[in-house]
């Protein structure tokens, strides 16, 4: 599968003094709002982003067939690609939106679904989520539940996703159409769906922060929230275990205190398990007295 190519920027450097030296200006930082120079894709490879796109696109459409999600991939893909090349969209790593938001005062729109946003959030930021978790209880929506859990969301903690049909219209209500806004999710993937209906309602200043808060340093954002924002996409059996790739970058940096709490946890599911099943082996034995008399 062909990967996405999307042009990367160069990192953002904070301004500097020059220690009273008068015969040189104060360095004056660049505006982190003009569109940067290309380097390679964050130090990821082509198929990174490729994995990621196909994963996004399937859970903000929400398609069953195969064949569906391939063409709403593939037609999402070349959207995408399209608006990037042309410079509709602008890219910002999440350090430059850091400071874009801290001394520019620019705008961060938080567009991730209930379950990421309220672990962790930008200080001040408005949340508008484009796709939220799907609670409706029809029909369709339980089998869809049923299969999401099967085919893995007990695991990932991932859940079932629908499109916020009031997402523009709560955009339209807080923001003018001429104010520059710095769109954000968790892995950079629903905030670029959010950067393309947002160029159709009529918004021209629109900022993608590629990688997402995902990407994003704790030092970059003012951040609130119990969870760094590293691990505010992850759930599910995964994260109780501490089996996500998140958290073992998140124990290498702050060490054994870390992984001991996980340690425990695994050995208290063992110790759990080995209590049923004895349990279980003596309450067979018990039944059988109890039909015997």
């Amino acid at each position: 599968m062909e990967a996405l190519n999307l042009p990367t920027v160069t990192a953002f450097r904070p301004p500097r003094e020059t220690n009273g030296d008068k015969s040189s200006a104060k360095f004056k930082p660049p505006n982190p709002l003009k569109p940067l120079s290309p380097k390679p894709l964050l130090g990821r490879p082509r198929s990174h982003y490729s994995h990621r796109l196909a994963a996004g696109v399937r859970a903000e459409y929400g398609e069953d067939e195969p064949s569906k999600q391939m063409q709403e991939m593939n037609a999402a893909k070349k959207r995408w690609e399209a608006l990037i090349r042309e410079g509709k969209i602008k890219i910002l790593t999440p350090k430059e939106a850091g400071y874009a938001v801290r001394l520019s005062n620019k705008t961060l729109l938080d567009v991730r679904p209930s379950t990421e946003h309220e672990k962790a959030w930008v200080k001040g930021s408005p949340w508008i989520p484009i796709f939220d978790v799907d609670s409706t209880i029809t029909a369709g929506s339980i089998p869809k539940n049923i299969t999401n859990f099967v085919m893995g969301g007990w695991w990932s903690g991932s859940p079932v996703l629908s499109y916020n049909s009031q997402f523009l219209q709560k955009v339209e209500e807080q923001f003018p159409r001429d104010i520059e806004l710095i769109v954000a999710c968790q892995k950079g993937l629903r905030s670029l769906a959010a950067c393309e209906q947002l160029l159709k309602a009529g918004y021209e200043n629109i900022f993608w922060v590629q990688g997402g808060l995902e990407a994003a340093e704790e030092e970059d954002f003012q951040r609130e929230g119990p969870q760094p924002f590293k691990l505010a996409g992850i759930g599910g059996f995964s994260e109780f275990l501490g089996w996500t790739d998140q958290q073992r970058a998140q124990a290498a940096k702050e060490g054994w205190g870390y992984r001991f709490v996980f340690t425990a946890r695994l050995a208290g599911l063992v110790i759990l398990a080995d209590a049923l099943f004895i349990g279980a082996q003596q309450l067979g034995p018990y039944l059988q007295h109890l039909r015997s008399n």
